[in-house]
């Protein structure tokens, strides 16, 4: 029920106010992989009988890894950092990472900006429904989309930039930290902006 309420509250705000999509920056995070294995799709191929059976990559994920933030919105990436390795996002964390992501506001969408009329979406993890993260935001009269739980169908990173990112790293090694971020920060600049606003497009049908 409360799915269905949220959901019905977004489509009746986009109702009232064509030009929401616009006004909508989602983030989230995820760990990218210096080896992450290939799909079964992506690892089939055609064989005759009598040929010898393929040789299968190996399937465990490499230890060698980071954990990406990045928010967007329909005309792109708005911000994206890198958590540094051994620390986890907690409410401080994140908390230092909206500071980043408003001053990329300020820098990449001065309309936004000046207005103030944007909105913040992001799932419901506990670093980013703490008190100390809501207190941040209500300071700085940000307002919050609300996301229901456990419906990563409605958060544009995981059924959208998530996979799209990380389908053409799958199967490919990176040696070090470093190299995944110059691939990841590769990926995300190849990402067109049409494929944004398609994205935000699909999320509120």
């Amino acid at each position: 029920k409360n799915r269905m309420l949220i959901c019905q509250d977004m489509k009746q705000s986009l109702a009232d106010d064509p030009d929401l999509l616009s006004k909508i920056i989602t983030g989230d995070e995820t760990w990218v992989y210096g080896y992450d294995p290939e799909t079964k799709f992506q690892s089939s191929q055609w064989k005759s009988p009598g040929s010898p059976r393929p040789k299968k990559a190996r399937q465990s994920r490499s230890q060698v890894k980071v954990m990406l933030i990045v928010f967007f919105d329909i005309s792109g990436v708005v911000h994206h950092e890198y958590i540094p390795k051994g620390q986890t996002v907690n409410q401080h964390v994140y908390k230092e990472v909206l500071i980043h992501l408003r001053d990329a506001i300020r820098r990449k969408r001065p309309e936004l900006w000046s207005s103030g009329d944007y909105y913040l979406h992001h799932d419901n993890a506990p670093a980013h429904t703490a008190l100390k993260v809501r207190n941040y935001l209500a300071k700085n009269k940000v307002s919050v989309l609300p996301q229901p739980p456990y419906s990563p169908d409605l958060a544009p990173c995981d059924f959208y930039l998530f996979p799209k990112l990380k389908i053409v790293m799958k199967g490919q090694c990176y040696d070090d930290v470093d190299a995944i971020k110059q691939k990841t920060d590769d990926e995300l600049r190849r990402i067109s902006r049409e494929s944004f606003k398609q994205c935000m497009q699909a999320w509120v049908k």
